[in-house]
């Protein structure tokens, strides 16, 4: 039985309704707020603009609207994701990335704080929009600052505040050690776009930031994994909000491959492949981007809590119910819905990859045997298996 197909008409009901939240906002020049979280542009670059998320109200819950982790663990469908970030304005500043202005330093005040009440007055009116793209959160209304106050004294957890104090710490030594406390890979990666950490502090458009944070903990987390003995092979599957992932575990070594893929019945199989060997890259993973280091720290979670490593070949099938993007965000808790479920044991990599071109055409209607043959973790040997031959 094949995924079911949305129509384009599901994408205009979502952004009419998330228009018809945003547009009371719209009409608001200064307003009493409580930040939900910064946000750091990439246009312009070095001097970007620095954002402030918030309600025009002050509201005890506004950590639920940055909240990826929680949208997936209680299982918020994309109107309801679309209507939280459609109740945000977007109060911005430009400011270069080395410039510590006021809007930076409260900007960092509500990173650290994951939240902040704050008086904001625009120039004019925000601009009516719902901005959404593949790379971070939809954002609502956007206006720019004309002044911005903080109106509370936001309470900055202490070891947050010790790093932040501390510029000797490197911004991936602070964000590792507040990763295990255990942290909010969401939360981290907003104070290190505000610059927060490190020895030489400067802004990281949002989008850089949420993968660089997905690369420096995953990093992390496999140098354990590696040291760990193989795991057997076993296949994974599962997904949210129209992204479904299957994972392919092989009894060897750490290698990490990902196929990304829109599903759509019909049409041409078209897809983009990244890959990375036991050593790690040494370059940008540009064919799938921030999705491959937000998966690629889903499986290194799965494998460290397992106490196993191996070789995973990772398939994404976006269908047609992903009819608006949300950010990366989806990818990194689609995986990890995907390893949570009840894996299948297999006795050999060929009956993995059978049971994976059998779920791909009943599921999703596509034939992934000629992708399987391009892949190559299943070309290559393994390095723990090259001493066997």
């Amino acid at each position: 039985m094949h995924v079911k197909s949305v129509s384009y008409k599901e994408k205009e009901r979502v952004l009419m309704r998330a228009l018809k939240v945003a547009r009371p906002l719209a009409a608001l020049k200064d307003f009493c707020g409580t930040a939900a979280a910064p946000f750091v542009g990439r246009f312009g670059y070095p001097n970007v603009n620095v954002g402030l998320l918030a309600p025009p109200e002050v509201k005890e819950n506004v950590w639920e609207f940055d909240a990826p982790r929680h949208w997936a663990n209680t299982n918020q469908q994309i109107q309801q994701v679309v209507e939280y970030r459609a109740q945000l304005v977007n109060s911005a500043q430009v400011s270069n990335i080395k410039q510590v202005s006021k809007v930076v330093e409260i900007a960092q005040e509500v990173a650290m704080a994951q939240n902040a009440d704050i008086e904001v007055a625009l120039e004019k009116q925000s601009r009516l929009n719902i901005s959404t793209d593949q790379w971070v959160a939809p954002m609502g209304p956007q206006g720019k600052i004309k002044s911005v106050q903080l109106t509370s004294n936001p309470h900055i957890p202490t070891k947050v505040q010790r790093f932040f104090d501390d510029t000797d710490v490197k911004a991936s030594e602070a964000i590792t050690s507040l990763y295990n406390e255990p942290g909010d890979e969401n939360a981290l990666s907003r104070m290190l776009s505000v610059g927060v950490f490190g020895k030489q502090r400067k802004l990281v458009p949002t989008r850089w930031s949420i993968t660089a944070t997905d690369d420096m903990l995953a990093n992390d987390v496999l140098g354990h994994v590696k040291k760990l003995p193989v795991g057997e092979c076993q296949a994974y599957f599962g997904g949210y909000v129209g992204n479904y992932y299957l994972f392919i575990f092989l009894p060897e070594d750490y290698r990490y491959e990902l196929f990304e893929m829109y599903v759509s019945p019909g049409k041409t199989l078209e897809y983009s492949t990244d890959f990375e060997p036991f050593e790690g890259r040494k370059s940008y993973a540009k064919q799938c981007a921030g999705g491959f280091y937000s998966v690629r720290l889903a499986i290194a979670e799965h494998l460290r809590d397992q106490k196993r490593q191996n070789s995973v070949l990772a398939l994404r099938f976006i269908t047609d119910e992903y009819v608006l993007p949300l950010g990366v965000w989806v990818t990194r808790e689609a995986s990890r819905k995907a390893l949570s479920a009840k894996p299948i044991a297999f006795g050999s990599k060929e009956l993995a990859l059978k049971y994976a071109e059998s779920l791909a055409r009943k599921k999703f209607g596509v034939d992934v045997t000629e992708l399987l043959k391009k892949s190559i973790i299943l070309k290559q040997k393994s390095p723990s298996l090259n001493a066997w031959f």
